[in-house]
């Protein structure tokens, strides 16, 4: 069994970081690339560098800072991962999951994921907002296989519903009140670090792919496994569909900072409600 999924090694992290805060987060957030300046809406308590945390992978990616940051969002107790890990760095999916788990056993009742991700759907436009209501997973794997964790959540884990409606509905009811168009629909999720060839694109779209992209599907898993209700939200950064043109990784994160606004009223105002 791995390290990452023993109960001994989510509990110990989990007490180190008590010991040096003062205050229990009521919410989680996970920040994707090119998103992680909701953290300057916060009012910052604390933060820990990735790899001053016992047990905890460190980020290799461009644009995810590995932080983990601790404070308050419109008024409420927030933990933010600035910088998450994927399965492409090398990560196991125990590894990638192990910063939900932890911020769980830290008292989190909620977990608020972003992402920046490639449209699929002939609708959608570069820098539109994506609300997540239900998911493909096409990584090689889930963080569940192998021996359950029964501390954690039941073997067989329920997924009718990964996405909570009551959020998705007040969040696209506060984007609509702030001026900001809403995309709902169906996320896949791939391993990466490649970005899919034309045929890939148009096969994700005839299984009923709105978006895809390379993370959030392991970590809501494990959120659902252990019974947090979750929220998603993307930003489209890159056209799927037609005549694909090449993208690199600075286009992507550009347009997803520049959207990123959008983002950070409707997780701020959908906080506020909680």
């Amino acid at each position: 069994m791995s390290s990452y999924s023993t109960l001994s090694n989510i509990q110990q992290t989990a007490q180190f970081i008590q010991s040096k805060i003062n205050v229990a987060p009521e919410f989680g957030i996970i920040l994707g690339t090119g998103l992680g300046g909701l953290v300057n809406e916060m009012k910052i308590a604390h933060s820990f560098s990735y790899e001053d945390l016992p047990n905890f992978p460190v980020s290799t990616v461009e644009s995810h800072s590995g932080k983990l940051i601790f404070g308050t969002l419109s008024g409420k107790n927030v933990v933010a991962m600035q910088g998450r890990f994927h399965f492409y760095e090398g990560y196991s999916m125990e590894e990638i999951v192990f910063p939900v788990r932890v911020m769980k056993l830290l008292g989190i009742k909620k977990l608020f994921v972003s992402n920046a991700c490639g449209g699929l759907n002939p609708a959608f436009e570069k820098g539109d907002l994506f609300i997540i209501n239900d998911h493909i997973n096409l990584f090689p794997g889930n963080p569940l296989i192998g021996k359950n964790i029964d501390e954690l959540g039941p073997r067989f884990p329920d997924m009718s519903s990964p996405y909570d409606r009551i959020m998705i509905s007040n969040a696209n009811t506060v984007a609509h009140g702030a001026g900001i168009l809403t995309r709902n629909g169906v996320y896949a999720g791939l391993t990466g670090p490649m970005l899919e060839s034309p045929a890939e694109y148009n096969y994700l779209r005839i299984i009923g792919a709105d978006v895809v992209g390379m993370s959030t599907i392991p970590e809501i898993i494990a959120a659902r496994h252990m019974g947090l209700p979750c929220f998603a939200c993307s930003i489209i950064t890159d056209i799927c569909y037609g005549e694909i043109e090449p993208v690199s990784l600075e286009e992507i994160i550009a347009i997803a900072a520049k959207a990123e606004p959008k983002l950070t009223r409707v997780i701020k105002d959908l906080i506020d409600l909680q």
